[in-house]
């Protein structure tokens, strides 16, 4: 991804590699990636904005009687598939969406994320971020993807114990084929589980690159026989998938997270970014955390956070800060999973910290105990509360939350909150094998 390319670079490189087909992207509300493929001599009119597709089809967009929408493609996002073959290349273009009479729709999530990066612009600052996103790769039976794994490895290991590794090599290929900067690949500690780290970048780019990642990462996985899912909880007792985020606020070219003359060298923007985060924590995990199963990972004892507190080193809180400091100054929210929409969950993220940062809110005192060893009554008198419980309290919480409300927009959270209760009473009304297990014979 190259913020420099024009739309007439884009043509240019298009020509010279023999591009046959362009894949126009974009993602519904709830970060799944669509597209439309279109050929060279399209390429032009779809540049100027001009392609025109049915907005009613794509979930959460809108009703059949005002469908027309159209596709305004990003030229920095201009990217080759590497494991397509070279001669008659697929290309890529990820878009905004934006309605007939010109305006952005309201129901575009990368337009969501844009909307609320230009708020903090307003104010002076610019959003960095790096995400690590876990991925398990199963076995499948031919056609349906199985629960079996490929290994029995474990955090760190290496072949032959780690039988993804050749998978987990041509995703780094393929990635960096597409300008990714990937910092780290490694087994992560559940079997069948791995994290592929990539550099951070401003938000925008960042969550561009996440659903690219994804879309990545289940391609090549299907090139080797595999089927990688980012569902957060595909196993019981073992550890679920997270989608650690490292995030960062600049301002005038410096950190603005970062004060030396500080104790723990944080600034107070940064601790006020804490405090935001934590006051709208609960709110926030409708978005960041917005499935049935997510909340299946969230539980105490498989390294996944349940509370709300913060701490400079301990990994059991919430939000975590680096030991690095100067440029590197960070503050790591450890509740996001690799289903959420990133450009959503990025949206929310900022406009927490910057009410935060607006309303002044001071975090409580950093928690260096392991939370997870304190009685409830410990952890009420320290006045550490819990992230909701299952996606019906996250739904509850979010309606509550003006903030995040408002970012989202009407819109979107509308069509989110309607979808996303129909998922949670469709999963209620579910009789499931635990409860045959258990039941079926005692009663």
């Amino acid at each position: 991804m190259n913020e420099q390319l024009t739309k007439e670079d884009v043509l240019q490189m298009v020509e010279e590699m023999n591009v046959r087909f362009i894949r126009l992207q974009f993602t519904d509300i709830f970060g799944v990636l669509k597209n439309v493929a279109i050929t060279p001599a399209e390429l032009e009119k779809a540049l100027d904005g001009e392609l025109m597709f049915d907005g009613s089809s794509i979930h959460g967009f809108v009703r059949i009687e005002e469908s027309d929408m159209y596709l305004r493609p990003d030229p920095s996002t201009f990217a080759i598939f590497p494991w397509r073959p070279m001669d008659g290349a697929v290309a890529r273009l990820i878009c905004d969406v934006y309605n007939p009479d010109g305006t952005p729709f309201a129901g575009c999530p990368r337009g969501v994320l844009k909307r609320v990066l230009a708020e903090a612009e307003a104010m002076g600052y610019t959003m960095y971020a790096g995400p690590e996103a876990e991925f398990f790769l199963f076995h499948t039976d031919g056609q349906k993807p199985t629960l079996v794994t490929h290994d029995q490895a474990g955090y760190f290991d290496l072949s032959p114990v780690d039988l993804g590794e050749d998978a987990r090599r041509d995703m780094v290929l393929s990635l960096e084929a597409m300008g990714f900067e990937v910092e780290a690949s490694h087994h992560e500690v559940a079997p069948g589980q791995h994290e592929i780290d990539f550099k951070y970048d401003n938000a925008l780019a960042t969550a561009d690159k996440i659903a690219t990642f994804k879309f990545v990462v289940r391609t090549i996985a299907q090139r080797h026989g595999l089927h990688a899912t980012f569902m957060p909880k595909p196993v019981a007792g073992i550890n679920g998938s997270g989608m650690h985020t490292h995030q960062s606020l600049f301002k005038e070219g410096q950190n603005a997270f970062y004060d030396p003359d500080e104790p723990l060298q944080l600034s107070k923007v940064a601790y006020y970014y804490i405090g935001g985060l934590m006051h709208h924590a609960r709110a926030l995990a409708a978005i960041t955390n917005p499935t049935v199963n997510s909340y299946k990972r969230l539980v105490p004892g498989f390294e996944a956070p349940v509370y709300i507190a913060w701490s400079p080193r301990n990994r059991s809180p919430l939000i975590r800060v680096p030991a690095k400091r100067g440029a590197s100054t960070r503050i790591e929210l450890r509740n996001p999973d690799p289903s959420c929409n990133p450009y959503l969950a990025l949206a929310v993220m900022l406009k927490a910290g910057l009410d935060g940062i607006k309303k002044q809110i001071q975090p409580p005192a950093p928690t260096e105990r392991n939370i997870y060893e304190m009685t409830p009554a410990e952890r009420r008198d320290l006045g550490i509360g819990s992230l909701p419980g299952d996606l019906k309290d996250a739904l509850a919480e979010l309606s509550r939350d003006e903030v995040i409300r408002e970012a989202l927009g009407d819109h979107i959270y509308q069509h989110f909150v309607e979808a996303k209760e129909k998922e949670w009473e469709q999963y209620r009304i579910q009789v499931h094998q635990w409860e045959i297990d258990h039941y079926l014979t005692l009663f």
